[in-house]
């Protein structure tokens, strides 16, 4: 089996010994290459090289950017022009500072505990097909968010930039600071979504592919318990900044059995598209990286369309 290797060296919680021990679990049994990420945008590149070149197994050892970035690499989009005929899969060994998307599909979120458990799925050959969402011409593996969200992940990138760590508490400042920020707006975002009426009025919203699609430290953040990778996108949409009705809904989304409900909160699990419009420009975040300002965006589930090493659901 060819094994590509990609390591974010600048990822929040990659070390060079965990670099090493990954490696070298690896080449014992398959045939292996390392390479790291140079610059943004440097895992798309590789992955799409490694797909070219037929190779088996792409291991990602960073955070969920670097995990986007290779996805959007090697896996065409439905109805493009050039499909391949064979994929590699992909395996994954948290890195980073959250590790979204490796939580949510059970894997360890201790570097060295998950390498093991994917020599461990490796040697008894199990995979797991799952879904992914696009937002546009992009695919994004567990949320997409417009405004509250968007503006957090545009200021947590602009810290990044002046080399301050995404930590938990950052990442909990800048939300209340964006918050109050984005309270004297008005409402400018419109939901159409299959099967019900056009959804006013909001000031926020998330579209996700997995429960929890996001982390408070160590506790788990559920805007959308019914959503997994074997089903259909859920949407989350805010129609008050109010603080007490905001607290209420914040109450809800980190219970361990929180199946968040509000007055002024538009909550749907299992819905194959949506389409989001603003009146003016609205940030767009993806996956946990800002993306830019859009008026429109559409969001599409494909079930079934990725095969990751990791435990059965």
């Amino acid at each position: 089996m060819r094994t590509l290797l990609i390591v974010n060296p600048n990822a929040t919680s990659t070390t060079p010994e965990t670099r090493d021990l990954l490696a070298h679990a690896l080449e014992s049994r398959t045939q292996l290459t390392v390479v790291q990420t140079e610059r943004r945008g440097h895992a798309a590149e590789l992955a799409q090289q490694a797909a070219d070149n037929e190779i088996d197994l792409i291991v990602v050892h960073g955070g969920d950017g670097t995990v986007n970035e290779t996805i959007n690499g090697f896996l065409p989009l439905p109805g493009a022009t050039e499909q391949r005929e064979r994929l590699p899969r992909l395996g994954i060994i948290p890195g980073g500072s959250a590790n979204v998307f490796a939580r949510a599909l059970g894997i360890d979120p201790d570097p060295v505990r998950a390498t093991n458990q994917l020599i461990d799925l490796l040697t008894a050959d199990k995979d797991r097909r799952i879904g992914l969402g696009i937002a546009d011409d992009r695919w994004f593996i567990f949320s997409a968010g417009v405004g509250l969200d968007a503006d957090v992940c545009e200021s947590i990138d602009a810290k990044r930039a002046n080399g301050h760590a995404a930590t938990p508490g950052r990442y909990l400042r800048t939300t209340v600071k964006q918050f109050f920020k984005a309270k004297r707006r008005d409402p400018m975002v419109r939901l159409g979504i299959p099967g019900h009426e056009p959804v006013t009025g909001v000031h926020y919203a998330f579209v996700t592919n997995a429960s929890p699609w996001t982390y408070l430290n160590n506790t788990p953040v559920r805007t959308n318990p019914g959503t997994s990778f074997e089903t259909g996108l859920g949407v989350f949409a805010m129609r008050t900044m109010a603080v007490l009705p905001t607290l209420g809904v914040a109450r809800q989304l980190l219970s361990p059995t929180g199946d968040p409900k509000g007055p002024k909160l538009f909550r749907v699990d299992d819905v194959p598209t949506v389409r989001i419009e603003a009146d003016e420009p609205i940030g767009l975040q993806i996956d946990g990286d800002f993306i830019g300002r859009r008026n429109m965006v559409n969001f599409t589930c494909v079930p079934d369309v990725l095969e990751v090493v990791a435990p059965q659901d």
